[in-house]
């Protein structure tokens, strides 16, 4: 089941990482490129999905549950790739129900920042599983300069939970104030465009 787990793993992986190159290009440039970018994205973030369920499944087979809770870098694996599959779900969702809209004004940004930011978190949780895998990289050392250390249970630096509380107000404050913001009606607002 072993092989079977780090087989799979590179889907997710594969997918996520096009995703988010598909969503820098759409974001960032125009033409045909840009528009076969965003038009191709939902098929990728589904695929990108089922691949992940998969790994998931077959990461929690690979061990005994006993030997999964009581290792704490294999718990650190778990909640990595519990909030990648969460935060890409949550990409998914937006761009199935938003569709083109995701990409236009500011909503670009907010779509790149969310998928750089699990691109981060896949980029963890592969490096965590390399070391249950006895193959650590380069990138565990810059996330040991950054504060964490990679076999500490739920840890994360102090400075990071700022940050955390800070992008979250910021959200809270961007959706509120969009939320607030008076909209026209459709026949005002191609007169006001007309004129």
């Amino acid at each position: 089941m072993t092989g079977l787990h780090h087989m799979l793993v590179h889907f997710p992986v594969g997918f996520w990482a096009l995703a988010t190159l598909m969503i820098l290009v759409g974001a960032v440039s125009q033409g045909r490129l840009a528009e076969i970018a965003r038009t191709a994205l939902l098929p990728v973030l589904i695929l990108s999905l089922i691949g992940a369920l998969a790994a998931i499944v077959t990461g929690f087979l690979v061990w005994p549950w006993q030997a999964n809770l009581y290792s704490p870098l294999a718990r650190n694996h778990i909640l990595m790739s519990l909030w990648s599959l969460g935060l890409w779900t949550l990409i998914t969702v937006l761009v199935w129900r938003a569709g083109e809209a995701t990409f236009q004004h500011i909503r670009r940004w907010g779509l790149v920042f969310l998928a750089l930011l699990g691109g981060a978190l896949f980029a963890i949780t592969g490096t965590l599983g390399g070391h249950l895998a006895g193959a650590p990289t380069a990138f565990s050392r810059l996330l040991g300069a950054l504060g964490w250390n990679v076999y500490t249970t739920f840890y994360m630096p102090t400075w990071m939970l700022a940050v955390m509380v800070l992008v979250g107000l910021g959200c809270a404050w961007l959706g509120l104030s969009a939320y607030r913001r008076p909209r026209l009606p459709a026949r005002i607002k191609n007169r006001v465009t007309i004129s």
